[in-house]
């Protein structure tokens, strides 16, 4: 039976954004007990650190975690890497909208880390209100039978914050898999506003904007949904990136046609690879949890870069034991701000998200890393 004291300690902290609530030391101890267990027991954990000039005893000292070396995301997509604990553990997939799915595995310490979080998380922000019933809409898939793609996932334990009085599913089955009922999200939202409940809108947000577009287009009238409703977005907009528009546009789209104040428009980022849940302030800025670290790595050499300087994104966090995603570097570009620059009163560092980098770095981290891990 493995044990994780310091993991466990650092994921437990009930305060999200409260650096100063960390115990001193705590974060490292933490990073290093659970680098150690994946050097110990992940094959090929070992001699990816000796290959980028680290050994087991040196995790004891280290206090910059920008030094260890991460996996890339994108290498999830080649292979599925597991430590003990998660060879019989939950699997969760990517959505594969690129041709190429993530398959993780995440064993139940792990998953329970990430939930706590997130749990914590939407109480900082007074969303956890089990006695006021809702309305949802999930803009995301509607489950047959067992769930394992990520995203469906995340909407359906988003739901036990408030109690589900109706649900609404964006993406229904058919005989030729998933279709986007158009038609179905805006009855739903318009009954909805007539019922007078609290409205969670949640998942992918392009089909709330073909929703808006539609209704627009259509001369439907504006709607007032109750005013403790709740639009919080994940998953990005996917296959349908050319049709993004700047968050502020669609926030403000969002109020005017259905009600819901700009504070209570809120983007998550996160992803398969990894679970820590990155949510926006009410100035709309990704702030690190203390349960994490991010760091911005320029993209020829994986170096951490100073603030205000874009590179690729990559996080830091011991939750994870069933899988050696605990330091990853993402496809996406960013600038990592201090948090006294947001404004909004929370301390911890922000990133603001730039898209999507080109695939040849990341590749090239994939591919490097794969021929490390695969040839033990």
């Amino acid at each position: 039976m493995f044990r994780f004291p310091h993991s466990d300690a650092l994921c437990a902290l009930t305060q999200p954004y409260c650096p100063q609530s960390v115990p001193p030391g705590l974060f490292d101890r933490a990073m290093a007990e659970v680098s150690r267990f994946h050097a110990r027991h992940t094959p090929g954990y070992e001699a990816w650190l000796q290959a980028n000039g680290l050994t087991v005893a040196d995790l004891d000292s280290l206090d910059d975690w920008s030094r260890l070396p991460p996996v890339f995301a994108n290498f999830f997509k080649r292979r599925m890497l597991l430590s003990p604990t998660g060879e019989d553990a939950l699997e969760l997939t990517s959505s594969g909208t690129s041709g190429q799915k993530s398959r993780m595995r995440y064993d139940r310490r792990s998953l329970e880390a990430a939930q706590f979080m997130v749990g914590r998380i939407f109480s900082h922000y007074g969303w956890d209100t089990p006695h006021a019933p809702c309305n949802y809409l999930l803009l995301s898939y509607e489950p047959q039978g067992r769930i394992s793609l990520g995203t469906s996932y995340t909407d359906q334990f988003l739901c036990r914050f408030a109690p589900a009085r109706r649900v609404t599913y964006a993406l229904r089955p058919t005989a030729d898999g998933h279709r986007f009922d158009l038609f179905g999200v805006v009855q739903a939202l318009q009954s909805f506003a007539e019922e007078g409940l609290p409205v969670r809108i949640l998942g992918f947000p392009a089909f709330l904007w073909q929703a808006l577009q539609h209704m627009s287009a259509q001369g439907l009238p504006d709607l007032r949904l109750a005013p403790d409703s709740l639009a919080f977005f994940g998953g990005g907009w996917k296959a349908r990136t050319s049709e993004e528009i700047p968050k502020q546009q669609f926030y403000q789209r969002i109020h005017q046609q259905l009600g819901i104040t700009l504070a209570r428009c809120r983007d998550g980022y996160g992803a398969v690879e990894h679970a820590v849940p990155y949510i926006e302030c009410a100035r709309h800025r990704f702030h690190v949890p203390v349960y994490a670290k991010a760091f911005v790595r320029d993209p020829a050499d994986l170096r951490a870069q100073p603030y205000g300087r874009p590179g690729l994104l990559g996080f830091v966090s011991p939750y994870i034991t069933s899988s050696p995603a605990h330091a990853v570097v993402m496809s996406d570009l960013a600038t990592l701000h201090p948090g006294a620059d947001c404004g909004c009163g929370l301390t911890g560092d922000w990133f603001e998200l730039h898209g999507r980098a080109g695939t040849s770095a990341g590749r090239s981290c994939a591919i490097a890393a794969a021929e490390l891990l695969e040839t033990h």
